[in-house]
């Protein structure tokens, strides 16, 4: 309710065009249903923040949606689709794909497995932790699924809304396990508290 928000050690919350821009560059987002643009093909939804950002070749901009394409583990006959024409694993993974776009260095993903069945979502939680290992990218999920949370997480920050705050922080696996706080106890226990 009060406070400041530093991204990169700018005010997230500047009405600066200059500042909004450099947060926008830095950070990627995935949102839970996707948020694709359901008149373009995966590539052009790909293309968006690139289009945005930067003034690219044509064959350059083409070249870096496919190879994001790839990254994101989507077959190549993906990326002339449009969304309708997708799996829900499939439009989780062209968000992913154009949250990478910039190269930013920190990722925010809301519910990133939500919708999808248990094969499907322990896919795209490993395909996450990889990415995470091999660009050094920082992903930040917002997630109630137990199995991703220990899948993909390094840091959990448990919020809780009678105590309107954060109630626990540290790797998963030591909260799951060592935690003698009721709420943290009976989420990863999965009791009714």
């Amino acid at each position: 309710q009060a406070g400041s928000v530093q991204v990169f050690g700018i005010d997230a919350l500047s009405e600066a065009r200059a500042d909004r821009r450099a947060i926008e560059r830095q950070t990627g987002v995935l949102f839970q249903g996707g948020a694709l643009f359901s008149s373009l093909s995966v590539l052009e939804n790909i293309a968006v923040p690139l289009q945005e950002q930067l003034e690219l070749d044509p064959d350059l901009l083409h070249d870096l949606c496919w190879m994001k394409m790839r990254l994101a583990g989507l077959p190549s006959e993906a990326g002339h689709k449009l969304p309708s024409q997708l799996s829900g694993g499939m439009k989780k993974r062209a968000g992913l794909a154009r949250a990478l776009a910039l190269d930013p260095p920190l990722l925010f993903l809301d519910e990133p497995s939500a919708g999808l069945d248990p094969i499907t979502s322990a896919g795209l939680d490993k395909l996450i932790r990889d990415i995470a290992r091999e660009t050094g990218t920082t992903f930040v999920v917002v997630t109630h699924e137990l199995q991703s949370i220990l899948a993909i997480g390094d840091r959990c920050i448990m919020l809780d809304k009678q105590a309107q705050g954060m109630i626990a922080e540290g790797d998963p696996r030591r909260l799951r396990d060592d935690s003698t706080h009721p709420t943290v106890r009976a989420f990863f226990r999965r009791e009714a508290a």
